[in-house]
């Protein structure tokens, strides 16, 4: 293994383990030598990748926007449809947040009262919700009268509540809750042909695919190399 994919697997070390320390304790509570010694590394390598523990916060929320960026991308490359590629992603995204951890701690330490301005993981996500939904009226998708917009504002208070929720019984954000939504609001806002084509369950095919992608997903180097130091791991 070579210098550069020890230290990137050290810094997602350092990730995942800030990560469980912030869902446990919160961020206030939180201690960079806990965080090392979660990682296995000393507090020299920590402070090789990470300057403070906002650093270490930020990378927690960067590492989690990329990976529901990539998981949305991803549903959209499978699907021909914008409906069911709007449904196939709120699973996924929602299976992530279930079972990543890292995923779970950087979209609420990004959507709390001190979430960085320059990164909204909630205001990404109703970005991607509206842009579904703009194509799926261009596609005709929509029922007479159903205006794109209303119903966005319909979804993304829907997950977001879901994702609230799931912060004291993970269970809101569970396959069974998404179907629920899905089942009671797609007969209100699609065609007829447009709700036949539609699997409220999400794909299986399509979900599993885009949680495996996203979790087996090599973390990216950082785009800098910092300069070398004897913590250097």
């Amino acid at each position: 293994m070579s210098k550069q994919e020890r230290a990137a697997r050290t810094r997602y070390a350092l990730i995942r383990s800030a990560a469980e320390l912030f869902e446990q304790r919160g961020y206030a509570q939180a201690r960079l030598a806990e965080i090392s010694a979660g990682a296995g590394v000393s507090s020299g390598a920590l402070h090789f990748h990470f300057e403070n523990k906002a650093a270490v916060a930020q990378a927690v929320e960067n590492e989690a926007s990329r990976s529901l960026r990539r998981a949305a991308r991803a549903a959209q490359e499978r699907n021909a449809d914008a409906l069911q590629t709007l449904t196939d992603t709120s699973h996924a995204l929602a299976r992530l947040l279930q079972q990543d951890v890292v995923v779970r701690a950087g979209y609420r330490l990004n959507c709390d009262a001190a979430g960085r301005p320059e990164l909204n993981l909630r205001q990404e996500w109703q970005s991607c919700v509206q842009s579904l939904l703009s194509q799926a009226a261009d596609e005709g998708a929509l029922a007479d009268g159903v205006s794109h917009r209303e119903v966005a504002t319909v979804v993304v208070a829907a997950t977001t509540g879901l994702e609230v929720l799931a912060g004291d019984e993970a269970e809101w954000l569970s396959r069974a809750s998404l179907t629920v939504l899905w089942r009671l609001l797609l007969p209100r806002i699609a065609t007829p042909s447009a709700l036949r084509a539609v699997d409220p369950r999400g794909r299986d095919s399509v979900t599993v695919a885009l949680e495996g992608a996203v979790l087996r997903t090599p973390v990216p180097l950082p785009t800098q190399t910092p300069p070398r130091s004897p913590a250097e791991p």
